[in-house]
């Protein structure tokens, strides 16, 4: 952007409805100084609730309308035909779109993809035939649109990337900017010393809700195996959950621990209550088979607890050697992973090590600088495209 800072950004979070959507917002902001980037101004667009845990800062205007609170294809049509004309009579130069749903033409534009359901192989089909399936299938063509209209792609995994653009086409300008992690994850600390299962069971922590790619079931059913060979093991599960997921898991308790002996399934908790979770788990359980960056195991991972971890999406890219790896579908798989972190403490300990160095590269001071960076070279570009035309 140019050097007089006489440029404003426009941020469309209208939609921005998850946790890790919230996360990221809300951790750029605190952590941007936007005259570094030749910005004077940024205005966001959003619901009342996202724009209240949003910082107070005197560069930050934010704008909200009653359609946000209302049907889909109420904010859909604000999208649309509203937010244009409010980014122009606001002044803004460029906008950047923090999910690949939108469907907000203004140009120039940057735009954040986060979601992958709709595009890993094999994930739709765990939906059956109903809505959601079709729902999903429309959302992978809105993406593609957005994301080819985009004059810059920011992918918050290189496995992303390269899954989204077999089906959207290659991209021509495009960043990987991961999300950060809390300086609260940060700051938890693990002696990675094990009860022997004698004076209190090893505490095995999965936060995520209950859906069809999650698997819960599964680990519920290698907590089970391995009780049954005298590990003496607990179990929370984190997160909540509905549908055919939640029906699922709790048939498995109910058929693997009728008496609520081990296994504890706690509603969803608001990020900052986790770390609590986490300092007093020894080993966490990452089951996921598709994600587009498992913002839950980056937080595992800044606290130090050994970690068992799908192998699919990218959490290998994430986690890399900090972790043992398993088949999220499963059961035998899930429960080997376990033991193998049980009975080899000094293995268990060089992970979790590595898994916390490794986390340092989160940072959102790192996320934020990096996606302004971009976003100022995209004007840029285009500024200087424009120059040669005339």
């Amino acid at each position: 952007m140019n050097n007089c800072m006489t440029s404003k950004l426009g941020i469309n979070a209208s939609r921005a409805r998850s946790g890790g959507a919230i996360a990221h917002l809300v951790g750029i902001l605190q952590e941007v100084n936007p005259f570094d980037f030749g910005i004077n101004g940024i205005h966001v667009w959003s619901y009342r609730k996202l724009l209240a845990a949003l910082p107070e800062r005197p560069w930050l205007v934010k704008h909200t309308s009653s359609a946000f609170d209302g049907s889909l294809l109420r904010q859909l049509w604000w999208e649309r035909f509203s937010l244009p004309g409010e980014l122009q009579s606001s002044g803004c130069s460029i906008l950047l779109n923090v999910d690949a749903g939108s469907i907000c033409r203004f140009r120039p534009a940057v735009t954040m993809s986060r979601d992958m359901l709709s595009y890993e192989p094999g994930e739709i089909g765990r939906y059956g035939l109903n809505r959601m399936r079709l729902r999903l299938i429309a959302l992978r063509y809105v993406q593609n649109a957005s994301l080819r209209a985009a004059d810059g792609v920011i992918f918050l995994t290189r496995y992303a990337s390269n899954v989204i653009q077999q089906s959207c086409g290659e991209l021509r300008h495009v960043a990987y900017v991961p999300h950060g992690v809390g300086a609260q994850f940060q700051s938890t600390e693990h002696s990675l010393m094990w009860p022997s299962g004698k004076e209190r069971p090893i505490r095995c922590l999965y936060i995520s809700n209950a859906l069809p790619y999650k698997h819960q079931w599964h680990v519920v059913e290698a907590i089970t195996q391995l009780r049954e060979r005298g590990f003496v093991l607990q179990l929370d599960l984190v997160g909540g959950g509905e549908g055919e997921a939640q029906v699922r898991l709790e048939r498995q308790i109910k058929e693997s621990d009728p008496g609520g002996e081990f296994v504890a399934q706690h509603e969803f908790l608001p990020q900052h209550a986790l770390p609590d979770f986490l300092s007093r788990a020894d080993l966490f359980i990452f089951a996921s088979s598709c994600e587009n960056m498992p913002n839950t195991l980056v937080e595992a991972m800044a606290t130090g607890i050994a970690i068992a971890c799908s192998n699919r999406g990218p959490m290998p890219e994430v986690l890399q050697d900090g972790g043992v790896y398993f088949d999220p579908e499963n059961p035998d798989s899930i429960a080997a992973a376990i033991m193998d972190l049980i009975i080899n403490p000094d293995k268990r300990m060089q992970l979790a090590i590595r898994a916390k160095y490794l986390s340092k590269q989160y940072s959102w001071a790192r996320c934020a600088h990096e996606t302004f960076s971009f976003i100022a070279e995209t004007a840029e570009r285009l500024n200087k495209f424009a120059d040669t035309q005339q």
